[in-house]
């Protein structure tokens, strides 16, 4: 089936055109969903991890292309900027010892694309924001060649009608104005994928909802941006801004970002795929011959195009995915609040984390999005992108439904680890590797560190040596390539000498 792509603007009878397909394609997943024609429960898992090409002296490297085709890997592709590559990890089961193969796929991996990256003068940072990034990288110019990202420029600027302005408030205050979205390309996340069944998916989301500021409390990486320090994970509202398509008279309406955490628990997939049609304007006009209604009469499986392109101009933290394999369908969670990072044992702890802390909540006999309010994790989300490793977060207490303000680094230690374990043990996953991955984690807490907690403690060593500040962020960043190449664990790295 071929595409079409709506040329010239995005007039307003195309958005109506592309509007009808994708209540076309809503009504085909209702009815998919009705009829039970999912694939069934394997209980797969899958990484992405967005990287950073570097000089030695930390600077960033405007070459994916070259550094892509001497890696010559599927695995690797692309990302927004020419500073950008991705590396997608094959979906694994979650049981056994899968982490620990992860671990050893990821260190392979990784390190042949480093050497490669090295033949042409470049190096692999994994980091959720490059500390060495100025305003001139983050240029149009900078951003990858491919015809897709081009679009999605075009697109959100037309919307916006205006530059985007960027003002990021934190341990030091940023206001900068960009003609592109190339912002954007600053943010390298860790994405987990978890496939589940339809009736498994709202439990599912929800809880990852839930989890997303602990998430984000333990694992902050991203403190810095242009030579600001500002929130220990940065990356959200830098992504949110970056990409926001609303001028300020829509936001002062209460119009939602293209970047949204959300507004409230969801009871089906279908709620979201929903919201994205009623709240968010097509962005890409690129329509399918597909007609998903006959395509279902006639017993075949729609690809529902429209409807995951659109969805994936939308940015939600926890985004519901809809993919057709093998002539099956399916729907995954795609959890997209980690930044990348610091190193591959660190990543994996992560990913622990996740997948047990998801599966203890979704499963629990009194779900905890029935007692805490849907407007307090999304606070307890800012708050940990803002204070990391230090925030205090409104958890609900083990009786009653009254909210508590706890320590993250406690309530993780103290209540959500052990739901974590809990949780892995129910995956099947081997007591080995659930000790060593959770005990990373449980090590962050003790010694209140994280990714984001070194690079401030390191930048401002410098800074005490005499350098100036692009002297100390470049110092700090070979430091961090360094220690994150020798694989330690972050918790365990000392300051420099």
């Amino acid at each position: 089936m071929g595409e079409k792509v709506v040329a010239g603007a995005f007039d307003l009878a195309d958005r109506r055109m592309y509007r009808n397909k994708l209540q076309q394609c809503l009504v085909g997943l209702e009815r998919l969903l009705a009829e039970r024609r999912f694939d069934r429960p394997r209980n797969l898992m899958g990484l992405e991890i967005e990287l950073n090409l570097a000089d030695s002296e930390g600077l960033p490297r405007m070459m994916n292309e070259e550094v892509l085709e001497r890696i010559a890997s599927r695995d690797f592709q692309t990302e927004l900027a020419q500073f950008n590559i991705e590396v997608n990890i094959a979906p694994h089961p979650l049981s056994g010892r899968v982490l620990d193969r992860l671990a050893e796929e990821l260190r392979t991996g990784l390190g042949y694309a480093d050497r490669m990256a090295g033949e042409v003068g470049a190096g692999i940072v994994m980091v959720g924001i490059l500390p060495t990034l100025q305003a001139q990288d983050l240029v149009s110019a900078n951003l990858s060649r491919a015809d897709r990202y081009t679009l999605l420029n075009e697109r959100i600027l037309a919307m916006r009608g205006e530059d985007i302005t960027l003002d990021i408030e934190g341990v030091e205050h940023l206001v900068y104005t960009s003609a592109s979205i190339a912002p954007e390309a600053a943010c390298t996340s860790t994405q987990m994928h978890l496939q589940v069944t339809p009736e498994r998916f709202a439990p599912a989301w929800n809880a990852a909802q839930v989890v997303s500021a602990p998430q984000v409390a333990v694992g902050a990486n991203s403190p810095f941006l242009f030579g600001r320090e500002l929130w220990r994970e940065t990356r959200p509202l830098l992504f949110q801004q970056a990409t926001d398509t609303r001028p300020q008279e829509l936001r002062a309406q209460g119009v939602r970002p293209l970047t949204w955490f959300g507004e409230r628990w969801i009871d089906s997939v279908a709620d979201l795929f929903a919201e994205n049609l009623r709240y968010f304007p097509p962005l890409l006009p690129i329509c399918d011959d597909e007609d998903p209604l006959r395509v279902l009469d006639e017993g075949g499986v729609p690809q529902l195009r429209e409807l995951a392109l659109h969805n994936g101009t939308i940015y939600r933290w926890n985004r519901p995915v809809y993919q057709v394999v093998d002539g099956v369908p399916h729907l995954r969670v795609e959890n997209r609040v980690m930044p990348a990072g610091p190193t591959v044992a660190d990543v994996i702890a992560n990913t622990a984390f996740y997948y047990g802390l998801v599966r203890a909540l979704a499963e629990a006999p009194r779900p905890i999005w029935q007692r805490l309010p849907f407007g307090a994790a999304a606070a307890n989300f800012d708050a940990a992108c803002r204070d990391g490793i230090d925030a205090v977060l409104h958890w609900p207490r083990p009786r009653g439904t009254a909210l508590a303000q706890v320590a993250a680094a406690d309530l993780i230690r103290d209540e959500l680890l052990p739901l974590a374990a809990a949780g892995l043990d129910g995956w099947g996953i081997d007591p080995v590797d659930r000790d060593h991955y959770l005990g990373i984690i449980e090590q962050r807490c003790r010694l209140r560190t994280n990714g984001a907690r070194w690079q401030a403690d390191a930048f401002h060593h410098f800074l005490g040596r005499g350098l100036d500040r692009r002297a100390a962020l470049a110092a700090m960043t070979q430091r961090y390539r360094a220690l994150s190449t020798e694989g330690a664990p972050v918790h365990t790295w000392p300051m420099p000498g």
